[in-house]
């Protein structure tokens, strides 16, 4: 991209106010205004806005997917950085439901949903039933 291709992104009134938050990862920022014009000019969703996470030094973005819809929590993160579960933790503990974006070099934006735990799937379909020795191996294991 040319360096006036850049200049409207360091222009931009969500990127000035992500400046503002005084979040030293400039690189973090950059993936944050991407998921912010994501999600308020392509998705649509309503009252996007930004926070500071002081604990973990990041931007977070905040938003509703509709109107009347609950608040999520949006985690921009470039796609080669490291998540630990202390720091996923701190997301979720904001009490929102939590979304994690990560963010590839070429701008490609991958949405995960942030669990608390595990998540139990649905159980394999196939035709055939192996309740009795689901239930055979669960009497061994009592014994």
């Amino acid at each position: 991209m040319s360096s006036g291709g850049q200049n409207w992104m360091l222009r931009h009134p969500a990127y000035q106010l992500m400046k503002t938050l005084e979040v030293e990862d400039s690189e973090q920022i950059h993936a944050a205004l991407l998921v912010y014009m994501d999600l308020s000019e392509v998705r649509k969703w309503t009252q996007v806005s930004c926070v500071k996470s002081s604990e973990l030094q990041l931007v977070l973005l905040e938003g509703k997917e509709k109107e009347g819809a609950p608040t999520q929590t949006i985690l921009p993160l470039p796609v080669h950085r490291s998540l630990s579960h202390k720091r996923i933790r701190q997301v979720l503990d904001r009490g929102f439901p939590a979304l994690l974006c990560a963010v590839a070099s070429d701008s490609t934006l991958v949405y995960q949903r942030m669990t608390d735990g595990l998540v139990t799937p649905d159980p394999p379909t196939g035709p055939f039933q192996d309740v009795d020795r689901r239930q055979h191996r669960k009497r061994r294991l009592q014994r």
